[in-house]
């Protein structure tokens, strides 16, 4: 496997003198540090037997390993004086922030769903808070799910409830330069959801029309509700905002599955993405070792 120092890159990852000062500090075996061709982002806890509970020391941890993104669906609950260190983490060390979950998901009850103003209000009040934190930690991206589906009404009235509650959203996200990405997820492990389907998904943006509401195509739940990844990734490829991971079945690390991720990363590192590829995922094995073998995994795959 090709092992290329990622030191040399001085505007992402700063002098070689203070990369090796902070590499000394988190040595994970035989692991050296890589030039991913893409981003990446792994989020707390992935590195904790390797980089300790405090969240600095981790997102340290991942630059020094190369990881140039970080994602994190919790930052909106966390400490405004953390939220601010990390920004400040990230930007020192070359990394750019990923999603965050934007809003309360219901995962039971129907929510943007059935009409409901004041659930519908709720939402928005929550995406103009949203717009603090993203701004707090220099943000792009904020993930939102609709809730479940509405058995009491026609799938064509919910989908025009949802519309509209996406398109207030995006009077909101609009002018900040912001994005909501729609996350649809797989019927197995969220029954009674109401996005589901990646095409689903790249109707509403459509009908939205909005450059802050694109898809967040999670590889593993389509891998799961649709399969065929790279046709239905062209196929809806205008409204992707962002991507995340995990292997099926297990969801974990690249290479513990059924998904040949070395093809799908080239195919979408040459059609000339540069976003962000969130790890939303478990560790396949425990402590440092697992660790360590899920960046050489990482490496493995992006080793196209």
């Amino acid at each position: 496997m090709e092992r290329r120092n990622f030191i040399k890159s001085s505007a992402l990852f700063g002098t070689a003198a203070s990369l090796t000062s902070k590499l000394s500090g988190n040595d994970i075996g035989n692991v050296d540090p890589y030039a991913f061709k893409l981003k990446y982002a792994p989020h707390l806890g992935m590195f904790k037997d390797s980089a300790g509970s405090d969240p600095i020391d981790q997102l340290n941890f991942m630059a020094d390993m190369g990881f140039r993104a970080f994602e994190d669906n919790g930052m909106k609950g966390r400490e405004v004086s953390l939220q601010e260190k990390m920004a400040k983490t990230m930007q020192d060390r070359g990394m750019q922030m990923g999603v965050f979950v934007a809003h309360e998901i219901s995962w039971k009850e129907p929510n943007l769903t059935n009409g409901d103003e004041a659930l519908r209000e709720k939402f928005l009040k929550e995406i103009g808070e949203s717009v603090e934190v993203a701004k707090r930690v220099n943000a792009k991206w904020m993930t939102v799910v609709p809730g479940h589906v509405d058995l009491r009404l026609k799938m064509g009235f919910q989908t025009a409830h949802v519309m509209e509650s996406l398109r207030r959203a995006c009077d909101i996200l609009e002018p900040h330069g912001l994005v909501m990405v729609l996350e649809p997820l797989n019927f197995y492990n969220h029954p009674g959801l109401f996005l589901s389907e990646v095409p689903q998904a790249y109707s509403l943006c459509r009908a939205v029309d909005s450059p802050s509401c694109k898809i967040l195509f999670d590889i593993y739940h389509q891998q799961i509700t649709e399969g065929n990844l790279i046709p239905n990734i062209d196929a809806a490829w205008s409204e992707i905002g962002y991507f995340q991971i995990g292997d099926n079945p297990g969801r974990k690390e690249p290479t513990t599955g059924e998904i040949n991720y070395k093809n799908v990363f080239k195919h979408i590192h040459d059609k000339g993405y540069m976003g962000i590829l969130g790890m939303e995922h478990g560790n396949a094995n425990p402590e440092k070792a697992g660790e360590e073998m899920l960046i050489k995994a990482y490496q493995e795959v992006d080793s196209f």
